[in-house]
């Protein structure tokens, strides 16, 4: 007998593993960006009284800062798209960082609102690169988990990042705050030296593939769908979630003492949304999506009809947090799966924009109903702008059905 014959077949390709690293690494960042974001919505009587203007005045820091992230973010991500991503992440890290670092060391307004507007830059720069950044690092059919992964670092920094910082500040003064999250973004833009896998600056075209203007881009379509359906559910969710502490108290009757506490429920229910956002944006992305949104509308239903039973609406709050918390890492993949890979830094630019505009305009809507009407009609402008949403979703699959129907046959 001779020897035995080798196998001539090749042995089969090793899948990569998933970068779990990588991804709790923008986690992370994103934590601190977002927790710097909104540090100054707990603080700001103490800032108010350290710089002599009032409380009102110096809550347009949350306005200014939104204001800059839309003016900003997509001529900022156009000007740096050939920048290598990774250096751009520890850039924009760092800038915020100065930012924090500036507002804390502040001596009037004007320079407090000069340090927000360059934290604001960067955080929409941030954003544009952080939106995309998972496509280089993960398959098309892992998308939607890794996603999740990097959004539940926005949502730890609603739960936790935001209570501490208030926290702080209270304890130990406002100014400290900032401080200790500018040291805390420097700390997290060290680890993305070290932990973030590198990023090619953009995609190289197939063989025979001819690079197209973005105008002429048939993706660009669907991407700017998916952004008006952005700004409609987001100011379908905004125009109650800013201002659900007033109506918790005025139309459920809640002591405010326990507003609070039925927050941090909604922000936690949120994080739990997300890990049913990782599984469904993967396995049934369209019909997970449209059963996120219409268990948010079923919630805040129930918060307009039940306002006299406190357990209901505590059950409807924990729910409408849980069901919502998933729709944004929803709502990215879905981006990210539309845009082609030449226009992904476009793309994740315009859903930062877009994302920022539905929570202005939102916040900007809720305000004019309540001078004009009160808080108790906020459930209802709610659920029409997230049946808008909803149905403008499945606007693209309307027109193809309707297009085959009528397409000639035979």
């Amino acid at each position: 007998m001779g020897p035995p014959k080798l196998s001539s077949r090749p042995a089969p390709p090793i899948a990569p593993a998933f970068p779990w690293v990588g991804l709790l690494t923008l986690a992370g960042a994103i934590f601190v960006s977002v927790t710097s974001e909104f540090l100054p919505t707990g603080l700001l009587p103490e800032m108010a009284h350290d710089l002599g203007v009032s409380v009102a005045t110096t809550g347009l820091l949350v306005t200014v800062f939104a204001g800059t992230v839309v003016a900003a973010t997509t001529p900022l991500a156009t000007l740096t798209k050939r920048f290598p991503r990774k250096a751009l992440v520890i850039a924009v890290l760092l800038v915020i960082a100065v930012a924090n670092l500036g507002a804390a060391l502040a001596p009037t307004y004007g320079v407090l609102v000069a340090a927000r507007v360059l934290g604001a830059c960067a955080h929409g720069l941030f954003w544009g690169v952080v939106a995309t950044y998972p496509t280089y690092l993960v398959s098309g059919r892992h998308l939607g988990r890794a996603l999740a992964i990097t959004a539940a670092g926005g949502s730890a920094a609603f739960v936790l990042g935001v209570p501490v910082g208030t926290a702080l500040g209270h304890l130990l003064g406002w100014r400290a705050a900032f401080a200790i999250i500018a040291g805390a973004v420097v700390v997290l833009a060290g680890v993305v030296v070290a932990y973030l896998p590198s990023a090619p600056r953009k995609r190289e075209t197939a063989t025979g593939e001819i690079p197209l203007p973005v105008r002429h881009d048939r993706s660009m379509r669907g991407v700017a769908l998916i952004c008006a359906v952005i700004v409609t559910l987001l100011v379908g969710q905004n125009v109650l979630s800013t201002y659900v502490a007033p109506w918790l108290v005025e139309q459920a009757h809640l002591p405010s003492a326990s507003v609070p506490l039925l927050l941090l429920v909604f922000g936690a229910a949120g994080a739990l949304g997300l890990v049913g956002a990782g599984m469904l944006a993967d396995r049934a992305p369209r019909r997970g999506f449209a059963a996120m949104i219409l268990v948010v509308m079923a919630a805040v239903l129930v918060l307009a009809l039940c306002t006299r039973s406190t357990p209901l609406v505590v059950l409807a709050v924990a729910i409408w947090g849980m069901a919502f918390g998933g729709v944004p890492a929803m709502l990215q993949t879905r981006m990210m799966r539309t845009a082609s890979p030449q226009v992904r830094d476009l793309a994740g630019a315009l859903q930062t924009t877009a994302f920022n505009v539905g929570i202005g305009g939102g916040a900007l809507l809720g305000s004019l109903l309540i001078i004009d009407a009160g808080v108790g009609v906020l459930p209802v402008a709610s659920l029409l702008f997230l049946a808008a949403g909803l149905a403008l979703s499945f606007a693209p699959e309307a027109v193809r059905l309707g297009a085959r129907r009528l397409a000639p046959t035979g």
